[in-house]
């Protein structure tokens, strides 16, 4: 018979994260790869700590037991005699037995906020949350035996108002919180990041091993580069990324339909030509936001010898914007005055603010649906998406700014062979299957309200393999012959990994080591890798406490200096 303990960790989510010799894929050369432990891989010192350690660790999961049923089944706010005395016993446990976990120091008792609510909250009832039963959902549980999805960030709850509710997915069911004091309650089963906010340094700790931990993240790589370095992404067992490859792709996330495309030419080629001839530049150049990790102005920057742009906004600001567009949020609301502003021009120039595979937002979409020309740069493997293979003009198809430039003043003047470019606003002419079924596929919407939103998407898909995986592990413990255990479950670089910014124009040797964008990007890259590897790290110890990220991160770079 296998001992409960050992079961646990044998089907533990933690199992997915850390195997024996998974390979650093696209890393330092100097990465190698270290044993993976599963379950608390804390070993005291001496017997004596061994001792102090299990007794501690026994009573505090007790404890933590008994404050879950109490807040599960209480009917008032009230805090019972009992729960005050096993509350302060808690307490008393975490100051007089420090938990020791090889040559790490204790725990400081004083911030062990990993076993108390991190900000002031009132008892939830999960017993008494409304709930909704959807379409083909038969799930005849209640909701006190429901698994709980913990939403870590703050900022980012898709459920108004309230912090809990009960989802409804379309075989199961599951309760949904941005409660901080369910962190690690035996119910909880994953815990959802924003990717955007993700911090190793605010990580939820002790990484319980019987959680999931799930990545939500639609936003730029340059938001956070911890999420493109594999030893980061590892962390997680469910995603949803712009990339193709993750749980849930995103990746045409900023184009609304089919018919946004289809949308016709808002200023027709011979209107365009006339503002040509007013003195309007062929190209529209407009951002404000100036130092990226792709260095889009530098290459602008030099496209500018070479042809007339029109930039506007706060990056090589050439012409002012009206007076009635300067507010940005005619920008991001698609203010129809400022649409029609900037369809005026035959060419944008589309440049992402990072550079990544399935990277693409409305800088690439928003000219197509307008009729102006797009020349393109962020997403390498953006001709996957394009709706056929004369639909946009691709910066890294041109050696340099100049032949670039060469080829837009060519099309400027050839007005049949520009058409050809917009030849994708007539349906038979959209020829990427790729494109059309991703988008007849997706199960969320953008601006549908007859879809749900793909924050609402993802929940419900966590929600679905979490109950499966459970279900699976129930099954093995009852039967372990008849019953397989679940499938190990791990994100790989393949679901985020961008590369390492580089500059816009030019080698990386040719700048000045003053550069801005050089003592910025590049740094935060790495950076990014030291974070992801000091939180493995603290897991992979079993610390509680994420403050101690530095001095693991130190630890490891001593280590790596010490190698021959």
């Amino acid at each position: 018979m296998v001992p409960r303990a050992a079961a646990d960790a044998e089907h533990s989510p933690l199992a997915y994260t850390y195997e024996e010799g998974s390979p650093h894929t696209g890393e330092r050369d100097d990465l190698a790869p270290s044993p993976r432990l599963v379950g608390p891989p804390c070993v005291a010192p001496q017997r004596q700590e061994e001792h102090l350690h299990a007794t501690a660790s026994f009573l505090i999961l007790i404890l933590i037991l008994q404050e879950e049923k109490h807040w599960e089944s209480s009917n008032t706010t009230c805090v019972c005699p009992e729960l005050k005395l096993a509350m302060a016993l808690r307490l008393w446990i975490i100051a007089a037995f420090p938990l020791f976990c090889g040559a790490q120091g204790p725990v400081d008792a004083g911030d062990g906020g990993v076993f108390q609510p991190q900000s002031a909250l009132t008892d939830m009832e999960f017993a008494s949350v409304s709930s909704y039963r959807g379409p083909g959902n038969t799930d005849p549980r209640p909701n006190k035996e429901l698994p709980i999805l913990l939403w870590w960030s703050a900022n980012l709850f898709p459920h108004f108002p309230g912090d809990t509710e009960r989802v409804d997915c379309s075989r199961s069911s599951c309760l949904v919180t941005s409660n901080r004091k369910v962190q690690l309650y035996r119910r909880t089963a994953s815990v959802i990041f924003y990717g955007t906010d993700f911090r190793a340094y605010e990580a939820p700790l002790p990484r319980m091993p019987h959680q999931t931990w799930a990545l939500f993240h639609e936003e730029s790589p340059m938001n956070n580069y911890l999420l493109s370095h594999s030893v980061g992404i590892r962390l997680f067992n469910y995603t949803a990324t712009f990339r193709r490859e993750s749980d849930y792709p995103l990746t045409l996330q900023w184009l609304p339909s089919l018919d946004y495309l289809l949308a016709p030419t808002a200023v027709p080629l011979l209107e365009k030509n006339r503002w040509r001839r007013a003195g309007l530049a062929p190209v529209l150049y407009m951002q404000s936001h100036c130092d990226v990790p792709s260095d889009r102005d530098r290459y602008v920057q030099e496209l500018m010898k070479h042809i007339e742009i029109d930039s506007y906004g706060k990056c090589l600001n050439t012409r002012p914007l009206p007076e009635h567009l300067e507010d940005t949020s005619t920008a991001t609301g698609e203010d129809a005055r400022f649409m029609r502003f900037v369809s005026r021009y035959k060419f944008h120039l589309a440049l992402e603010n990072g550079l990544c595979p399935d990277y693409m937002t409305e800088k690439l979409w928003r000219p197509m649906h307008q009729g102006c020309v797009p020349v393109y740069r962020g997403s390498s493997s953006v001709s996957d998406w394009l709706p056929n293979n004369h639909s946009a003009i691709l910066v890294d198809d041109f050696p340099s700014p100049r032949e670039l430039a060469e080829f837009i003043k060519a099309l400027d003047q050839d007005d049949e062979e520009y058409s050809r470019y917009l030849e994708y606003k007539t349906p038979s002419r959209i020829t990427n299957l790729r494109l059309l079924e991703g988008l007849e596929s997706r199960e969320w919407g953008v601006n549908d309200m007859s879809k749900p939103n793909y924050l609402n998407g993802f929940e419900c898909f966590v929600c679905e393999r979490e109950n499966e995986r459970l279900a699976a592990v129930k099954a093995h413990r009852k039967n372990p012959k008849l019953n397989p255990p679940p499938q190990p479950k791990m994100a790989n670089s393949s679901h985020m990994g961008c590369p390492l910014p580089s500059p816009g124009h030019g080698p990386v040797e040719s700048l000045d080591p003053n550069d801005s964008w050089l003592q910025m990007w590049p740094q935060d890259y790495w950076q990014s890798l030291d974070q992801a590897e000091g939180l493995e790290s603290l897991i992979r110890h079993n610390e509680s406490e994420p403050s101690l990220l530095w001095q693991h991160i130190q630890s490891i770079a001593v280590r790596r200096a010490r190698r021959p």
